[in-house]
């Protein structure tokens, strides 16, 4: 059993979390028949996957290339938060363009994934929204050149 934040996860909890981060639209007939199990009780384990946070949503995932967000960017900022706030990460995560926002350790407070067309549109976001955030003393932005691994999947135990 694997607990973490009260949640305990049985070793079925994790095959099912395997079988359905691997294709999120796989059947509940098709779990049920990997699993040795009724579909009956398949379904319900999923709903109380759900019910308890462990299945947060699911999602299609697209090639940011087809929808001309060609350009992948990480930035680095300092803000002048007071410890513990997080006005900034709200606000950051507010903008479309920013596809997580991640509070650091160490000499920056935050670490920003984004993805925009181009360097101007790059440009453009800097200009007309980061700079509209007061608490935002500087940024240290770095452009991929290209991406040789990008997952979301989670390593989950095998009990």
């Amino acid at each position: 059993m694997i607990s973490g934040n009260e949640i305990i996860l049985d070793k079925t909890d994790l095959s099912i979390l395997r079988l359905m981060q691997e294709n999120a639209r796989i059947s509940n007939a098709d779990l049920a028949r990997e699993l040795e199990m009724a579909p009956s009780a398949v379904l319900e384990r999923v709903k109380k996957l759900e019910q308890k946070n462990v299945i947060l949503q699911y999602t299609t995932r697209l090639n940011p290339s087809a929808v001309n967000q060609k350009l992948l960017a990480f930035i680095s900022m300092k803000a002048s938060d007071v410890m513990g706030s997080s006005d900034t990460a709200k606000q950051l995560a507010k903008i479309p363009e920013v596809q997580e926002v991640h509070h650091i350790a160490g000499e920056d407070c935050y670490l920003v994934k984004v993805r925009t067309a181009d360097s101007a549109s790059l440009m453009d976001l800097m200009r007309n929204s980061f700079s509209k955030i007061p608490n935002i003393l500087s940024t240290r932005t770095t452009i991929v050149l290209e991406t040789v691994k990008e997952a979301q999947q989670l390593v989950i135990p095998e009990k």
